[in-house]
């Protein structure tokens, strides 16, 4: 698998970039106004009433800031928060051990909360429900059932797969809110602030060049950034134009929407290997050598966003922006024979 501009493995520096240029305040939040007004309002109720705040879960694409959102809506709260994620919790008595050790209206966020085991998710359930953690002691006859109450405390959960979480957690979920692409306005004041954090020179041009090319996405927007300032700072004056910000997208094969080889790939593919569709997951996946959950969490959700691709129930069909956006002639996929 080649490395990804788009979603490349984040470096130790970039992790600590990340969360310097995160908003840390519900009014910092650029975007997601409905989030924001919903969030805003339990979080002050459950402030006024003195609780802990009811179970949230977040989910979208990857990229979007559903792990900001857990921060944000710790800090509100004025309690420290927990992170883990569900493949980081294997056992039950790692989830136990974590629970135990909760705060009266601490936060424990859950990253990519679809992949906890069964095992875990059955702990989970009563915990999140009364606040209690259940325990068997003792084999056969002799076995007795012990329950440990634990203090008030709030999950946040953030998954890219909603319809992988079990219908039991789901539900034990109070409120669940859909993180939805950024506009062009919003990813330019994204990418506005982080060259101010980072001292980098830019003008609105080369903002909004780059702001143009982020995917609708504030971390591709912002990885996008940075190696733009390092373009500028090896090729350029270090100030950043649109002249210089086109000149390096298109160096790291970054198109004008956004788009990048693996997305030109799989469309390329359906459109040339499978005439234009439909055609399966797992079929295009083989063809372009990736993971089908790749082509589904990162590759489709921008394409479909764009209008480029269409989900059927016989697969995947390229549409007639997605031949355009190549230079392709047009062909309608065919249609299936009724006998």
């Amino acid at each position: 698998m080649t490395e990804r501009i788009i979603s490349p493995q984040p470096q130790e520096d970039e992790i600590v970039l990340d969360r310097a240029l995160r908003p840390q305040r519900l009014a910092d939040l650029i975007n997601q106004d409905r989030v924001r007004e919903n969030l805003t309002i339990l979080i002050e109720a459950a402030k006024q009433r003195g609780e802990a705040l009811d179970h949230v879960l977040f989910y979208g694409p990857p990229g979007l800031g559903k792990t900001t959102l857990a921060h944000v809506t710790a800090n509100e709260m004025g309690m420290p928060i927990r992170v883990t994620s569900g493949p980081a919790i294997e056992r039950a008595g790692d989830l136990a051990a974590i629970l135990s050790n909760l705060r009266e209206k601490e936060v424990l966020f859950i990253d990519e909360v679809h992949r906890l085991g069964r095992a875990v998710e059955e702990i989970l359930y009563p915990a999140m429900e009364d606040f209690a953690l259940d325990f068997v002691i003792g084999k056969g006859p002799s076995a007795r059932s012990i329950r440990l109450k634990l203090p008030h405390f709030t999950v946040v959960g953030a998954t890219t797969r909603l319809a992988l979480l079990t219908a039991p957690l789901r539900a034990r979920f109070g409120a669940t809110f859909r993180v939805a692409f950024y506009d062009q306005e919003a990813l330019e004041s994204i990418v506005r602030r982080a060259a101010w954090v980072l001292e980098v020179e830019i003008d609105d041009a080369g903002t909004a060049e780059i702001a143009r090319r982020g995917r609708g996405t504030p971390r591709v927007a912002l990885r996008l950034l940075r190696r733009v300032r390092d373009f500028a700072q090896v090729r350029a004056d270090g100030h950043i134009t649109a002249e210089v910000a086109r000149q390096a997208l298109e160096l790291l094969e970054v198109d004008e929407r956004g788009l990048d080889d693996l997305d030109r790939r799989v469309l390329r593919t359906i459109i040339e290997k499978f005439g234009g569709g439909p055609v399966g997951l797992d079929t295009v996946a083989a063809a372009v050598s990736e993971e089908s959950d790749t082509i589904m969490d990162v590759v489709e959700p921008y394409l479909l966003q764009l209008g480029f691709l269409d989900r059927t129930p016989r697969g995947r069909t390229a549409t007639a922006r997605a031949y355009e956006h190549l230079d392709l002639p047009y062909r309608r996929p065919e249609q299936p024979t009724l006998l």
